[in-house]
């Protein structure tokens, strides 16, 4: 490992990260805290972990106590998760929803909540139809406290789109129009976007014959993809503007996104996972968030971005699921993506 680190520490992409990051007080590029692993340092540790790297935005998926509290004037922005086995009771009623807020959000006065994330990939499926009106209810019992700047929303995953090629033909899935409709209207009124995880990895390794490996790690040299007018030097771009198109579609052009994860596992894929992979796909990724640029449908458009994950998650299913992570349990990195 200390060789690779020392081929890897060597190269150009390196330096210019690390230029951009000293740069930048404050990083718009945030990395997904989970925590399915029977090894994992400590929340606190973890914290401790974000702050030495400068990484400015958490998403916790579930209000975990002991990493709320160590979040505490951290300055790290978190997007907060509900359980979504919650998600029906969240539903049933405003007192639930409260109940929800006076346990996990308003004891935690120090902790900069930005979103709470009711429901992660649920759409479509059983629990959709709870999501709206969890949102709604949760929205109505922060409204008045000291939290009540903080914005409702879910994520989806790419099963939402029933259409993605080229991206000017997104279009949602009938069932995930039925249950997002809603949502888009609650989205636009309340001016939050909508959580979008979005993996060119699966895309790639499930389709190496058409679509380019440098399309998918946005080191392509010139556009691969042209949609009209658009031309697209990387498969991140065309699978957000998709979901821009699909919500334009729906008649919500004035709904955001943010990118609540994206990643490249190092390994458990044979040749499709590499250290040297996964640290060329999250450092460009970075370098496009903190950089603030926008897709060729939204030049305009700031996207946030999550990489997903801190570290590598030993009780995940086992194979590439194991090893998205940025750092080993022992917090040693799993290859040098801040040198």
């Amino acid at each position: 490992m200390a060789s690779l680190r020392r081929v890897f520490a060597t190269s150009i992409l390196a330096s210019v990260l690390s230029q951009v990051l000293t740069a930048t007080a404050q990083p718009a590029f945030g990395v997904c805290y989970g925590m399915l692993g029977d090894n994992l340092p400590t929340p606190a540790a973890a914290i401790q972990l974000y702050k030495n790297h400068n990484i400015g935005t958490m998403q916790l998926y579930d209000p975990n106590p002991e990493a709320l509290q160590a979040l505490g004037n951290s300055g790290i922005s978190v997007i907060l998760g509900t359980k979504n086995e919650d998600l029906p009771n969240l539903a049933s009623s405003v007192e639930a929803a409260k109940s929800w807020i006076d346990a996990h959000v308003l004891p935690y006065q120090g902790v900069n909540i930005k979103y709470i994330a009711v429901g992660d990939e649920v759409i479509p499926g059983e629990s959709a139809q709870c999501v709206l009106p969890a949102m709604q209810n949760l929205q109505s019992a922060i409204s008045g406290s000291s939290f009540s700047s903080v914005a409702m929303t879910t994520a989806v995953s790419g099963t939402v789109l029933g259409a993605s090629y080229p991206p000017s033909s997104g279009a949602f899935t009938g069932d995930a129009k039925r249950a997002l409709s809603g949502i888009l209207q609650f989205l636009s009124n309340t001016h939050a976007p909508l959580l979008i995880n979005v993996y060119p990895y699966f895309a790639y390794a499930a389709d190496p014959s058409n679509i380019r490996l440098d399309y998918a790690l946005f080191t392509a040299p010139g556009p691969v993809v042209r949609d009209g007018d658009l031309s697209y030097w990387n498969l991140l771009d065309a699978m957000v503007d998709a979901y821009y198109a699909a919500m334009e579609r729906e008649n919500f052009p004035n709904v955001g996104v943010v990118i609540s994860e994206s990643g490249w596992p190092s390994a458990g894929n044979g040749n499709f996972t590499t250290p040297q992979l996964a640290l060329t796909y999250n450092r460009n990724f970075m370098k496009k968030i903190v950089a603030g640029t926008g897709t060729p449908k939204r030049p305009d458009s700031h996207l946030d971005g999550n990489i997903f994950a801190m570290f590598n998650e030993d009780l995940k299913s086992a194979g590439e699921e194991q090893n998205f992570g940025l750092f080993y349990p022992d917090g040693t990195p799993v290859y040098p993506i801040f040198s």
